[in-house]
């Protein structure tokens, strides 16, 4: 489709307040942030340019969660604008219906979506940078854990029943390996305990070794003392938090996924979380179908109507999201069917509003 002028100009409206709501929204977010976290930073003795540096690198989680909000405020007010000043009108007098004079709107949309896929790619590197430097896995990290799941590098799986890093000591002790077959066999490894040394590393005692060749083969041997050379993860290490969603990207945490859904882990959270990183940039578009429409009959009321309406809306979606995200990771509902519930919602409406809209 051949863009004219007019879909330039209405495009270029469009993008103005996109960049300042993206850039704005994010600014607005860390100054929160900063009033209520910096005295928690001091504590841990951060320096001020490292938490300065952090703060930098939260900018891309920030503008990636607050898309669609900056997209709901572009097209409200910039709608918003050309209805003030008649523009539509004359754009409606001319020929030119309000569904065709959205276009560059629409497309203004999809960029932002290309824009939030983007962002998606890079926020978990920026993210895990952002950890490092305000120490957050120092500060989350205790001497004790129970009842946890770890995932080695070689894709070994540990369930660990209880763990104290300070007497170097585990209870209930299950480790899994997938193999590929005769050459690399599965096996599982069960021990009611553990105990670390730095010389030896890891003594697994009183369990069970099962090794698994091919599916329809197994081996097992009941064990009263076991070195695993494989475990040579140490106590602090395994005490560490595993890897959040937000630190990994969407095909890693696919691949996460599969291997802790191998090992019989809930992984509802992470298969929701996963979603999301597609549903938000895909929302952008769904949430403009619903803003577009809105701004004609909120800008009877006055600009004050539009920014209370935006507010509502971009509150219900984020209350949305959240419970959203509660529900999947609770399996309630499919989780990524989960994500995907609040783009549908302001979809339904969206079109609803859109058809009805005198053109």
């Amino acid at each position: 489709m051949r863009l004219r002028p007019l879909d330039r100009y209405v495009f270029r409206e469009f993008l103005g307040i996109f960049a300042a709501a993206t850039v704005g929204f994010p600014v607005l977010v860390i100054v929160l942030d900063v009033t209520e976290s910096l005295g928690k930073y001091l504590q841990r003795e951060l320096p001020p340019f490292d938490i300065a540096r952090a703060y930098l690198y939260a900018v891309p989680e920030t503008m990636f969660l607050v898309l669609p909000a900056a997209v709901l405020f572009a097209t409200v007010f910039s709608i918003g604008s050309f209805t003030r000043h008649s523009e539509i009108t004359a754009a409606k007098a001319s020929g030119i219906s309000f569904h065709r004079f959205i276009v560059p709107i629409a497309l203004g949309a999809l960029v932002s979506t290309g824009l939030g896929l983007a962002l998606a790619a890079i926020t978990p590197d920026a993210n895990r940078m952002r950890g490092e430097l305000l120490r957050e896995r120092e500060a989350r990290n205790t001497n004790f854990r129970a009842n946890f799941t770890f995932s080695s590098e070689d894709a070994r799986v540990y369930k660990i029943g209880g763990a104290d890093a300070l007497q170097g000591a585990l209870d209930d002790v299950e480790i899994e390996r997938r193999g590929t077959g005769p050459d690399y066999p599965s096996y599982a490894l069960f021990a009611r305990n553990a105990r670390y040394t730095v010389e030896t590393g890891w003594t697994l005692r009183q369990g069970n070794f099962h090794l698994m060749p091919t599916d329809s083969t197994t081996l097992s041997v009941a064990f009263d003392s076991l070195r695993d050379r494989g475990f040579r993860e140490a106590p602090r290490v395994l005490m560490a938090d595993p890897r959040a969603p937000e630190e990994m990207d969407y095909f890693a945490l696919g691949a996460y996924i599969r291997q802790m859904e191998r090992s019989g882990v809930d992984v509802n959270k992470f298969r929701t979380a996963r979603m999301f990183k597609l549903a938000i940039p895909a929302t952008c578009v769904i949430i403009m179908l619903f803003g577009a429409p809105l701004a004609t009959t909120a800008q009877r009321g006055g600009p004050a109507l539009g920014v209370g309406i935006s507010l509502a809306t971009t509150v219900v979606f984020l209350m949305l999201v959240q419970m959203m995200l509660a529900i999947g990771e609770k399996g309630i509902v499919n989780p990524e069917l989960a994500a995907w519930i609040p783009g549908m919602v302001f979809g339904v409406f969206g079109t609803v509003l859109l058809v009805r809209v005198r053109t």
